[in-house]
C-alpha cells in the first residue's frame, strides 16, 4: 500500500494482495505473521506505524490464511490499558475508553461487551492478566483452549546519579530505574525530562520544557528526553549539565540540590494514581576552593611572573582544556601598587587537570638609567596591557608589590602576592689568577639588569690592569634569557696595546673589573650608584698557607749551634726555615710567642721582611729566659703584623731552661 497505509483503509484488492504475499511466505518457510497495535510503535519520523490503523477484520483475514494452511505462528502486540480488568469499587472512574470494536467511539461499550455491574473496570495491583486462545480443531480434531498469564505488579522507582558532587558546568549522568514506565517491552522508550524537579537556592523548576526555554537550555540535556537503555530494561538515562544560572540566579559553590521524581504507582498502591511517592536524590555543587601560586617570593622590576591557579571547581569539561579569569564571574586581576590588569585569562594545563597557568612581564619604569650609559629608558614601563595567558605587561617600581587575585565564587576571592625589589649586584673573576697570554672570564650577577626576560641582555663594565690603568670597556652578555647572570671574556696580552676586549698585562699584575650598579635597594635611592669591583692576578697563584711555609723550628746560640737545653739568663735565637715558592715577592711578618708550663705568654716578638721569588731565609728572634722550666715556642708567619693572613701553618717546639 505504500504511503496510503498511513491514512487509508485497505481495499479488497489490498487485502487479497496481503493474503497472497502471506500465503507465499508461509509456503516458502516463513515462521508466521506478526503485527503491532501498540501506540508506542512509531516510525523514525514520529508517525504511528500503519498496522495501528488496520481494522480487526484485516487482522482476521490474514490469520485466516494461516488457518487455511494449518501453519505458522501469529504474534500480536496489543496494548493492555489500565481499564482492562474486572470491575471493582476501588477502580477510578473512566470517562473515555479506547474502542476495540473498530469504531471511533469512547463509551464503555466500545471496548467491553458489557458495562460493569458495580464500580468500574480497571487492573489492580496483584491482578492476574490472562490471554486465552481457542483452537477450534487441534491435532486430535477437537476444540482446545490455551491460556497464558502474568501478574500486574507496581514497583518503586529509583533516581540515581553518577556522582554526588559536581563541578558547575560539568555533566551529570542521571538514571531513573522505573519498570512501571516500561510500557512496551519490544522497544526502547523515551520520557520527558519534566518527570524530574530541581530544587536549590537558585531555583525550583522542572528540568524539561515546562521549566521554561532558558532553564531547559541551561540543563543542555543529551538526549533531549530520558531514553531507555534497551528493550524492556525499565532503566532510563539522560546526561544534563550542572548549570551556572537558573532563573537568572547563579548557583553557589557547595550548593545543595534536591532532585525529585514523583512515582504515581509505588509498590503497595492499588492502581496508578491511587498513591504517590516522592523519590529524592541529593547532590551538591563542588566547593574545593582555589589557590594562587607565584613562581617567586621576590621579583625584580623587569621579571617574568609565572602564575598558577589551582581551581578544580573550574574544570568544567573533563574532555576539554578550560580557561578562567576573563569574565566578571571568575575574574583574575594582576596588580602592582600603581597598575592593574583585569580579567586576565589563564588556561588549563591539560584536559581534566583543574590547574590553570599564565605569565605576565613586569616592565619596570623608563626614568632610570640602569646601565649607567647616561640615557634613561632601559626599562620600557609598557602597560598595563594584555588579555592572557602570555601577552600581559604591567609597569613596576623599584620598591613595589605584586598581587594576583582570583574571584573563584561570587563571595570568595583568593590572592597570591610577592615583593618587587632591586638587588645589589656582584662581580667576580671565575679564577683567582690567569696566565699573562691567556683569557679571563668576568661574571656579573644582577637580576635588575635582566631588562627583557624574553631576550639576552648585555651592558658594559670597566676593566684595567697595573700595566694599563686606562683599561677597556668590557661587554658582559647574559648567559641565557632571564638568568640575570652576565659574562664577558678579557683577552690578556703582554705585547699589544689594549683595545676592544684585549687588555695589556704583565706578570704579577693585578687586573680589576668594576661594575657600576645603578639599581640599588632601599635605603638607597634611585639616584644612588655603587661601584663594585673584583680582582684577579696575572701569573701563578700559590695557596695562602704555602706562600712562605715555615719548617724546622729550633733554638740556636750566637754561632748557630742548635741547643737542647738553655740556662737562665742565657741569650738564644729562635729560628726556622722560610721558603718563597712563588714567582713574585712576598712580604712577611715572623712572630714568636713563648708560653710557660701554665700557658701564660712570657714573650711575644716579631720581625718583618720580604722574600724574593724562590728565596730561602732563616729569620731569628732573640730570647733570654729569666726563670727555669719547660717552655712552648710557637712560630707564626703572616702577611704583616696588621694583616694576620697566614702564609704558613704555625710550627712549634719545646725548650728546657735550667
Amino acid at each position: 500500500m505504500g504511503e496510503r497505509a498511513f491514512d487509508q483503509a485497505a481495499t479488497e484488492d489490498d487485502l487479497r494482495a496481503m493474503e497472497r504475499e502471506l500465503r507465499d511466505a508461509l509456503r516458502a518457510g516463513a515462521m508466521g505473521f506478526t503485527t503491532s497495535r501498540s501506540p508506542a510503535h512509531e516510525t523514525p519520523d514520529g508517525r504511528q506505524v500503519a498496522s495501528r490503523l488496520a481494522t480487526w477484520d484485516e487482522v482476521r483475514r490474514l490469520v485466516g490464511v494461516m488457518s487455511d494452511l494449518n501453519a505458522g505462528i501469529f504474534e500480536l502486540d496489543f496494548d493492555v490499558r489500565y481499564t482492562d480488568g474486572p470491575a471493582d469499587t476501588k477502580c477510578p472512574a473512566t470517562l473515555a475508553f479506547v474502542a476495540t470494536d473498530g469504531s471511533a467511539g469512547t463509551a464503555v461499550g466500545n471496548r467491553f461487551d458489557l458495562p460493569p455491574v458495580a464500580g468500574n473496570y480497571c487492573i489492580l495491583q496483584g491482578d492476574i492478566l490472562t490471554v486465552q486462545y481457542t483452537d477450534p480443531t487441534d491435532s486430535s480434531g477437537d476444540p482446545n483452549s490455551i491460556t497464558d498469564s502474568a501478574t500486574f505488579d507496581l514497583r518503586n522507582g529509583v533516581l540515581q546519579s553518577d556522582k554526588s558532587v559536581y563541578i558547575i558546568g560539568s555533566d551529570m549522568i542521571m538514571t531513573l530505574i522505573e519498570p512501571d514506565l516500561d510500557l512496551d517491552s519490544d522497544s526502547a522508550e523515551s520520557w520527558d525530562l519534566d518527570l524530574i524537579e530541581w530544587d536549590s537556592d537558585a531555583a525550583t523548576t522542572t528540568m524539561g520544557n515546562l521549566g521554561g526555554a532558558a532553564n531547559q537550555a541551561a540543563f543542555d540535556p543529551e538526549p533531549s528526553d530520558f531514553r531507555e537503555t534497551g528493550d524492556n530494561t525499565g532503566i532510563f538515562q539522560i546526561v544534563v549539565e550542572i548549570p551556572n544560572t537558573l532563573d537568572n540566579e547563579r548557583l553557589d559553590r557547595g550548593e545543595e540540590i534536591q532532585l525529585e521524581y514523583t512515582d504515581w504507582g509505588p509498590s503497595g498502591a492499588d492502581f496508578v494514581g491511587d498513591e504517590d511517592e516522592d523519590v529524592n536524590l541529593t547532590i551538591y555543587t563542588s566547593n574545593f576552593g582555589a589557590t594562587v601560586e607565584l613562581d617567586q617570593k621576590v621579583y625584580t622590576w623587569t621579571d617574568k611572573v609565572f602564575i598558577t591557579i589551582v581551581a578544580p571547581d573550574h574544570n568544567f569539561d573533563s574532555n576539554l582544556v578550560d580557561d578562567i579569569g576573563n569574565t566578571q564571574i571568575d575574574q583574575v586581576t594582576v596588580a602592582t601598587r600603581g597598575e592593574k590588569l583585569k580579567q586576565y585569562k589563564l588556561v588549563e594545563t591539560g584536559t581534566d587537570t583543574g590547574i590553570f597557568t599564565g605569565e605576565v612581564i613586569l616592565t619596570g619604569f623608563p626614568a632610570q638609567d640602569a646601565d649607567g650609559d647616561g640615557t634613561t629608558g632601559d626599562a620600557t614601563g609598557n602597560g598595563p596591557i594584555g588579555n592572557g595567558p602570555t601577552d600581559g605587561f604591567i609597569p613596576a617600581d623599584d620598591d613595589d608589590g605584586l598581587t594576583v587575585s582570583f574571584e573563584f565564587t561570587e563571595d570568595e576571592t583568593v590572592v597570591g602576592s610577592a615583593l618587587i625589589r632591586w638587588n645589589i649586584g656582584e662581580v667576580q673573576f671565575l679564577e683567582a689568577s690567569y696566565p699573562a697570554t691567556g683569557q679571563g672570564v668576568v661574571r656579573v650577577v644582577d637580576p635588575d639588569m635582566n631588562l627583557n626576560p624574553e631576550a639576552v641582555d648585555n651592558f658594559e663594565v670597566d676593566s684595567w690592569s697595573d700595566s694599563d690603568a686606562g683599561g677597556i670597556d668590557l661587554t658582559v652578555t647574559e648567559t641565557n634569557e632571564a638568568t640575570g647572570i652576565f659574562e664577558g671574556i678579557i683577552h690578556f696580552t703582554v705585547t699589544d696595546e689594549s683595545s676592544g676586549h684585549r687588555l695589556r698585562v704583565a706578570e704579577g699584575d693585578t687586573v680589576t673589573a668594576e661594575y657600576e650598579d645603578n639599581t640599588l635597594p632601599s635605603p638607597y635611592t634611585t639616584a644612588d650608584e655603587l661601584e663594585i669591583a673584583a680582582t684577579t692576578f696575572i701569573g701563578s697563584i700559590v695557596p695562602p698557607l704555602e706562600r712562605a711555609p715555615a719548617s724546622n723550628p729550633r733554638i740556636v746560640d750566637a754561632f748557630g749551634n742548635e741547643l737542647d737545653e738553655v740556662n737562665v739568663d742565657q741569650q738564644v735565637q729562635i729560628t726556622a726555615d722560610l721558603a718563597n715558592g712563588q714567582d713574585r715577592d712576598q712580604s712577611f711578618a715572623y712572630l714568636v710567642q713563648i708560653q710557660d708550663e701554665d700557658g701564660v705568654t712570657t714573650s711575644l716578638s716579631w720581625i718583618t721582611g720580604s722574600l724574593a721569588p724562590g728565596q730561602n731565609l732563616n729569620p731569628a728572634q732573640s730570647w733570654t729566659p729569666t726563670s727555669p722550666g719547660t717552655y712552648n715556642v710557637q712560630i707564626f708567619v703572616w702577611e704583616s703584623v696588621d694583616n694576620p693572613d697566614a702564609l704558613s701553618p704555625p710550627v712549634e717546639t719545646e725548650v728546657d731552661v735550667v
